[in-house]
């Protein structure tokens, strides 16, 4: 199993030289507790949680899995012990308001620790993870009486939340929903259905469940507009804030998963369950979408956690394991055979890895200085500021939950295939890595649910190119300085350059074509999001090279070797993974009628 060591050189690197958040935080509202030496101690303490608690569980919790008698889930050994050293260090609350018993931190501070605790061990993540979406649409949309009720507890994580959207009938396509809510005369709803795969649906780590559920009134309309939400809570609460009668919610089943199986995945029931209209009437849809879209980032970093933990799993094992000898001759001579490392296309595996982590962590950085220039806008009442930042997060967010998972199973399975048959066998733990971040690719909107909402939704629709062209010309502006460089730099900037030109031409190309031809954006949506991601990606390992030749030019530091590592991993990227968006781009501008022309009938197993 991958002994779990958390990155921090890199994530140092990435938040005080690449992207200045010693600096960004100092322009915050509720950044001044985020002075460099706060955040060195919260990356200090959620690194020493995450390897010394949380790693060690990750096995044997995937190994034992979770168990459910008559609606009773009992979580792995070791994990409710863990979770009351969670809520104890004060982990739940770092980016939620004082008012509520919270740090009040910038967003992107929990993002650092969400990273390092989904490396270490993602099937106990999402317990916690669930209750962000939960409490920051409690935050934006609850009345007063509501945040006072729920909040307090949900952001100790004495309890914990989820989010009730699909059921058996119906996964993205919320227009089906059939849970109804039943208005009483005092003001609640009695809410009857059945969600399925309700991630921390049901568990024995916390005193209450607060569940947000989507669900249709009487009189509503049918379609997404007659869609409401709901707060269900697991345990009804008096009005002095302690738990009172259980609620007609219940969880029918475990769902028998491939990976995460020590995340309880459940079946939930509500059976005229108490129910309290969160949000406005029939506006459900836009409320949940606040849950959306922090899930959405959420399953992106999860990408990066496991393209990061199989690397650590494979890396040591390449450098121990010997097997043959170099192609160019000898290199341990005092063994008969060599280490795995020393074979070219081992190290191609190895540096593939190691490109997804670096580059994906860096797109993600990026993204979570957006998500607090949101919060912030939002706290200043600054409606003009906020819908600039959203767009901009909705540009990144289907690139970054699409793309980036993508990457991740690809990062997983390369583990695997390093150790070979070892990466097989299930006490080596990296087939666990494999089957876990299979999951990534699918909740919270397939791939292919990104990829129509990154062209159909952002591109044609709401923005009509202009969030590709603002992106681009980023792109532009970071390497026209360096087009006349010699060396790795200099190479780099003018690919990235002919690249935003490409991604420039190629969008408007798409929208031409899509105008006569409406079955472009679904057969496009897919090698578009793909082939967005490797640009993006390019991007962000330009400005991690530019940064590490700069240290490097000045010399006189201790970290000559890491720097170096930066310039050849991108020079890596460059010349082995962004041509593959070459492919991308030639199958997106390809004829739809090679998908469409066959008839239906002809789809059969002859």
């Amino acid at each position: 199993m991958p002994q779990y060591k958390a990155p921090l050189r890199d994530m140092r690197f990435q938040l005080n030289e690449v992207f200045d958040y010693a600096g960004h935080y100092a322009s915050q509202p509720n950044g001044e507790d985020a002075s460099p030496d706060m955040v060195d101690a919260i990356l200090e303490g959620a690194a020493t949680f995450c390897e010394e608690v949380l790693a060690p569980l990750n096995l044997s919790g995937d190994q034992e899995g979770c168990t459910i008698n008559d609606g009773v889930v009992t979580t792995p050994k070791g994990f409710k012990e863990a979770y009351g050293e969670y809520v104890a260090g004060g982990w739940q609350g770092i980016s939620h308001p004082k008012e509520f018993g919270g740090q009040e931190l910038p967003m992107s501070l929990n993002l650092l620790k969400s990273e390092m605790m989904g490396t270490a061990n993602w099937s106990f993540t999402m317990y916690p993870g669930l209750s962000l979406g939960c409490m920051n649409t409690v935050f934006q949309f609850g009345s007063p009486a509501q945040k006072a009720t729920y909040m307090p507890p949900l952001v100790s994580g004495e309890w914990t939340g989820t989010m009730c959207l699909t059921e058996p009938q119906c996964g993205t396509d919320l227009a089906q929903v059939k849970t109804k809510a039943e208005p009483q005369a005092d003001g609640t709803y009695l809410v009857s259905g059945t969600k399925i795969f309700i991630s921390a649906g049901e568990h024995d780590m916390a005193g209450n469940i607060i569940h947000i559920v989507l669900a249709r009134m009487p009189d509503s309309p049918k379609g997404t507009r007659g869609i409401s939400l709901f707060i269900v809570p697991k345990f009804l609460v008096n009005k002095d804030g302690s738990l009172g009668a259980r609620n007609g919610v219940k969880a029918g089943a475990l769902e028998h998963k491939m990976g995460i199986r020590a995340s309880a995945t459940c079946v939930m029931n509500f059976d005229g369950a108490v129910g309290y209209l969160i949000a406005e009437k029939n506006k459900g849809l836009e409320a949940m979408f606040t849950f959306m879209n922090t899930a959405r980032v959420g399953t992106a970093v999860q990408g990066l956690a496991h393209a990061e933990l199989s690397y650590q799993g494979a890396l040591p094992y390449a450098k121990e394991r010997r097997s043959m000898r170099a192609l160019t001759g000898k290199k341990d001579a005092d063994h008969p055979n060599d280490a795995l490392i020393w074979h070219a296309d081992v190290r191609r595996m190895l540096l593939t890895q190691r490109a997804v982590t670096e580059g994906a962590r860096a797109m993600i950085y990026s993204a979570a200085k957006i998500a607090d220039n949101m919060v912030s806008a939002i706290g200043e009442g600054n409606n003009a500021k906020y819908e600039e930042y959203d767009n901009r997060l909705g540009f990144f967010t289907p690139i970054l939950k699409g793309f980036i998972t993508e990457m991740g199973l690809e990062a997983a399975n390369i583990g695997m295939q390093v150790l070979g048959g070892h990466g097989y066998i299930k006490e080596h733990g990296m087939e666990q890595i494999a089957r876990d971040a299979r999951i990534s690719t699918l909740y919270e909107g397939t791939t292919g649910i990104q990829a129509l909402d990154l062209l159909g939704r952002k591109v044609l629709l709401q923005t009509r190119g202009k969030c590709i062209m603002e992106f681009t010309n980023e792109m532009i502006a970071q390497a026209k300085p360096h087009l006349l460089d010699g060396g790795t730099i200099g190479k780099l900037a003018r690919a990235s350059f002919k690249r935003a030109i490409q991604w420039k031409i190629l969008t408007v190309r798409i929208m031409l074509r899509a105008a006569k031809d409406r079955d472009v954006v679904s057969a496009a949506c897919h090698d578009y999001l793909m082939y967005s991601g490797y640009l993006m990606m390019g991007h962000f390992w330009l400005k991690q090279a530019i940064v590490a030749n700069e240290k490097l030019a000045k010399g006189g530091n201790d970290s000559a070797e890491f720097y170096k590592a930066k310039l050849q991993t991108a020079e890596f990227y460059f010349d082995r993974m962004l041509p593959r968006a070459n492919g991308h781009k030639a199958m997106m501008l390809a004829p739809t009628s090679s998908i469409m022309q066959m008839d239906n009938e002809h789809f059969n197993f002859s």
